[in-house]
């Protein structure tokens, strides 16, 4: 069975780590020199209900990704506005981390490769091709290339190239492996000059900021500073992707976060308003470079899919992460990657697809995201474990507070424990 992963950010990844545990040779294909996409710059896991999600996929697949992650965590259980129990683990680190899991496990990896063509005949895709002429050929294709980019769709809808982790300038631009199988993609927003939705933060160096600044964000893992009236951004709050983060608190306060990088939560901020303030007279910008006038546009391409994540239309094509509709997170990618990847290969094996109950919180999310695809109106909301409409359906359904005994004998009579660590 040889399963083919195109688009290496935390989706990407745990798709091939689980389809690689789950028996396949597998091959994961990344247009740049780096895995995790925007994983590089996020950092932020098991937040709110993410907890929930976390514990809900340990018990399902094991330890073994989790501990990946856990292994470069800078700050446990960390409390900030709208959240709580957050762990944040180290952006510098991550990548290398999950490289060599991946490599271990006998992933082969493509870095530097951009997808170009697909070929499909009826309703099976047989092989992708990059642009050098290289031809992937495959059982089962998973789709993980994300929503944000190319650099067309930020000069139309945003402020431009932000010069973000994406990178395009440099490694091209995101291609939809389902746009190139003849797809028809679902688009976010109205079409018109301003969308809605960009990415919801920024990394700022932390040797540029005071080192007061620096000395409690390390310590404490996150940094609370009041905003005078005039740098007040509720504006900018109605832009974010991450719906979770546009409350009271985000509009009047910076608030940085200790990811490796000092992670400020907002989309952007002009660099000479932010030099103004006390302790950020010679701050810069880590990502993205022009994080002083705009971010990076999201959720531009996702895919049409069943609650298998398998892409309708298409016998043998999967997807996960944003590519399923506007989710938003790291947790949310591993856990629809974890999926895709699975039933990537009982689809090789001619065997049926899993689908998650809606007892887990996991299936209902994943239901709950899909249903409201259906309507133009449903893509005006963001999609996360961690706050916005979906956290307020968790609380409502009794899936949060987390009870994780309770998790772990829901999964049990389910007969799913460790479901997606089993060899096929």
């Amino acid at each position: 069975m040889k399963v083919v992963v195109i688009g290496g950010g935390w989706a990407g990844c745990s798709a091939a780590y689980f389809a690689k545990k789950a028996g396949a040779e597998v091959a994961l294909i990344e247009r740049t020199d780096l895995l995790l996409g925007t994983g590089l710059v996020g950092g932020i896991m098991r937040n709110n209900g993410r907890l929930a999600a976390a514990e809900e996929a340990r018990v399902l697949a094991g330890d073994d990704f989790s501990r990946i992650i856990d292994s470069v965590t800078r700050h446990r259980d960390v409390d900030f506005p709208g959240h709580r129990h957050a762990d944040l683990y180290d952006v510098t680190r991550i990548e290398r981390a999950v490289k060599n899991a991946l490599e271990q496990s006998g992933v082969q990896i493509y870095l530097k490769t951009l997808i170009s063509s697909v070929l499909v005949q009826g309703t099976r895709i047989f092989s992708v091709s990059d642009q050098g002429g290289n031809e992937f050929p495959g059982d089962v294709f998973i789709d993980t290339t994300g929503t944000a980019g190319p650099m067309k769709n930020c000069i139309k809808y945003g402020t431009g190239c932000a010069m973000c982790i994406l990178r395009c300038p440099t490694f091209g631009p995101r291609i939809s492996v389902t746009a190139k199988a003849g797809i028809k993609e679902i688009q976010a927003g109205d079409g018109l000059s301003q969308f809605e939705a960009i990415s919801g933060s920024c990394k700022l160096a932390k040797e540029s900021l005071d080192k007061t600044i620096v000395q409690e964000l390390n310590k404490k893992g996150v940094v609370i500073i009041p905003l005078p009236e005039q740098y007040h951004k509720h504006d900018i709050l109605r832009k974010k992707a991450c719906q979770q983060y546009a409350l009271e608190e985000y509009a009047t306060n910076l608030i940085l976060l200790d990811t490796g990088h000092a992670k400020l939560m907002t989309p952007f901020f002009p660099l000479e308003s932010l030099r103004s303030i006390d302790g950020f007279h010679e701050a810069k910008y880590a990502d993205p470079y022009s994080g002083g006038q705009g971010n990076s546009v999201r959720f531009m391409a996702m895919a049409p899919c069943k609650p298998s994540l398998q892409v309708e239309g298409l016998e043998n094509l999967f997807c996960a992460g944003e590519k399923i509709g506007p989710v938003v997170g790291h947790t949310e990618a591993i856990i629809t990657g974890m999926l895709a990847g699975h039933n990537a290969v009982r689809k090789a094996k001619n065997m049926p697809l899993i689908v998650l109950p809606g007892e887990l919180v996991i299936g209902d999310f994943i239901a709950f995201v899909l249903e409201h695809m259906k309507n133009a109106g449903g893509l005006k909301y963001k999609f996360t474990f961690s706050g916005s409409v979906y956290f307020e359906r968790m609380q409502k359904l009794g899936f949060y507070p987390v009870d994780r005994e309770k998790i772990r004998r829901k999964i049990e009579d389910l007969g799913l424990t460790n479901i997606f660590s089993k060899f096929l």
